[in-house]
């Protein structure tokens, strides 16, 4: 094989690899935010809530895409977790 035939694989594993990490840094900050509002959450009384349980368990399954490098999958879980959190202290 040529070497400038390696060129295009070189560059296709470096997108991947790029498109992987994408999504660490929102998915980090997500996780943070909705682990503090949930706590909030649970000290205004709303633990109880369909809500807050549906949010605890999204940000339980973001947490596991965290560890497993699914970037994408935990920022979108976390982002869906903040909108039960608000929903639940919002009484609903």
């Amino acid at each position: 094989m040529k070497a400038w035939m390696c060129v295009p694989v070189i560059l296709l594993a470096l997108a991947g690899c790029a498109g992987k990490t994408a999504y660490r840094d929102s998915c980090g900050t997500q996780l943070d935010a909705a682990w503090k509002e949930l706590d909030l959450a649970k000290a205004e009384g709303f633990a109880g809530t369909v809500s807050y349980s549906k949010a605890l368990s999204l940000l339980t399954g973001a947490k596991t895409q965290q560890q497993f490098e699914a970037f994408e999958g935990c920022s979108n879980k976390a982002e869906k977790a903040r909108f039960y959190i608000r929903e639940s202290r919002a009484g609903r």
